[in-house]
C-alpha cells in the first residue's frame, strides 16, 4: 500500500507587541493567536512560568491536549471496530518537562489516564468486556496515535478501571 501525505496549516498571529515590542525581556507580552480555516481561533500565549497568561493555552498544554485526543479518538475508533459500545471516555493527561539550566528543555513523558465507560458487558461472540480487553485496543490506539509516534518521549496510559452503563450490567 502505498504513502498517503495530509498537510495541516495553521496561522499564528503575535498579539503581545504592546508599545515596545522586544525592547527587553518584560516589555513584549507572549499573547497570540492561532487560526485555520474557518475554526474557532485559539488563544495562545507561553507557559506562566515563562510570563504567559495562565487563562491562555501554552504550546506545552496543547502537546499533552493533542496525545490525550490522539490517543481517545484511535481508541473510539477501534473500540467500535471490536464491536466495544463506549458511550463516556474523560482523560486526566499530564505531561513533565524537564528545564536544564541553560534554559533549554524538553518532555520527559506525558502519562494519560483515560477512563472509559462502556454500554455492552459483552461483544457479539461472547466476550466479556472487561479491563484486559479494553487494555488491548488502549496498547492498539497506542500504536496508531500518530501524534505518539512523532514525539520522542515515552507516552505511557494508566487506564482506570472500566466503567459498565448501569443499564447494561
Amino acid at each position: 500500500m502505498g504513502q498517503l501525505l495530509h498537510q495541516f496549516s495553521v496561522d499564528l498571529t503575535w498579539t503581545g507587541a504592546r508599545d515596545a515590542g522586544t525592547a527587553t525581556y518584560t516589555s513584549y507580552g507572549r499573547d497570540h493567536t492561532l487560526t485555520s480555516g474557518a475554526r474557532p481561533a485559539l488563544l495562545g500565549t507561553s507557559d506562566p512560568g515563562f510570563r504567559g497568561d495562565p487563562a491562555r493555552w501554552s504550546p506545552e498544554d496543547l502537546l499533552v491536549g493533542a496525545l490525550s485526543q490522539c490517543h481517545m479518538l484511535w481508541f473510539l475508533h477501534l473500540a467500535a471496530t471490536a464491536g466495544v459500545v463506549v458511550v463516556g471516555y474523560t482523560d486526566s493527561a499530564s505531561g513533565t518537562m524537564r528545564i536544564e539550566a541553560a534554559g533549554h528543555g524538553q518532555f520527559t513523558e506525558v502519562v494519560l489516564r483515560p477512563r472509559v465507560t462502556v454500554r455492552n458487558a459483552t461483544l457479539d461472540d461472547g466476550t466479556v468486556v472487561d479491563d484486559e480487553l479494553l487494555a488491548g485496543i488502549h496498547h492498539s490506539a497506542q500504536e496508531h496515535c500518530f501524534i505518539a509516534r512523532s514525539v520522542n518521549f515515552p507516552v505511557r496510559h494508566e487506564a482506570g478501571p472500566l466503567v459498565h452503563e448501569p443499564s447494561s450490567v
